[in-house]
């Protein structure tokens, strides 16, 4: 009868449930209008990627776009901060153009 311990979750398999939640939040910062939430999630989602971008398990390439990504949210989340608005972006200005929105 084998008595050997059950692996537990690798280093690893944490840092897939961090990518699956990163873009969790991601999708939920889409939805977000209010300045302040959506500013705290882009936040931990620059921390997120940072975190990412360190992780050994990850290809180096992969590691290198989640340290862009990072990077990328980190500007974001300063311009909320500064209180600039988010850049609209021109299809969504020609739609309200055609429909009046």
């Amino acid at each position: 009868m084998d008595t050997a311990p059950l692996s537990g979750p690798t280093l690893q398999d944490a840092s897939r449930a961090l990518w699956l939640a990163t873009l969790s939040l991601m999708a939920a910062f889409m939805q977000t209008q209010a300045p302040a939430h959506r500013y705290l999630m882009a936040r931990r989602i620059a921390r997120n990627f940072d975190t990412l971008h360190r992780q050994e398990c990850f290809p180096d390439d992969c590691r290198r776009r989640f340290g862009q990504l990072g990077k990328r949210w980190t500007a974001r989340a300063e311009r909320l901060r500064a209180g600039d608005p988010t850049p609209v972006p021109a299809w969504q200005l020609l739609l309200r153009r055609l429909f009046g929105g």
